[in-house]
């Protein structure tokens, strides 16, 4: 298993990733450190969840709105199945994010 360190938000996670991967996760790392920044910046001073709720919102309606404008015509089942998997997904990761942060409180 290969690990890397991401810092978002000023913060660093270490992530265990599969051999191979890290490169792959330091750059979807940056785009969720760049949204966090972002929405520190407009939003001012909010909570770790609500941020990550927020980035979380921001790339479920950017991958809306790509999909829309692909030209691609999904059935609305497709639609709703690809929204379903997107928050299970997002669901996942802020588990994952709130084990670490935790993680990283008790030491």
């Amino acid at each position: 298993m290969g690990q890397v360190t991401v810092i978002i938000d000023k913060r660093e996670y270490a992530i265990t990733c599969e051999d191979g991967q890290e490169a792959h996760i330091m750059k979807l790392s940056r785009i969720l450190d760049e949204r966090a920044k972002m929405i520190s910046a407009s939003a001012g001073l909010i909570n770790e969840n609500m941020k990550l709720a927020l980035v979380g919102l921001t790339l479920a309606d950017e991958l809306q709105e790509s999909l829309q404008q692909s030209g691609g015509h999904m059935a609305e089942d497709d639609i709703a199945k690809a929204d379903n998997s997107l928050a299970m997904s997002l669901d996942a990761q802020t588990a994952k994010l709130i084990s670490l942060i935790k993680d990283i409180k008790a030491v």
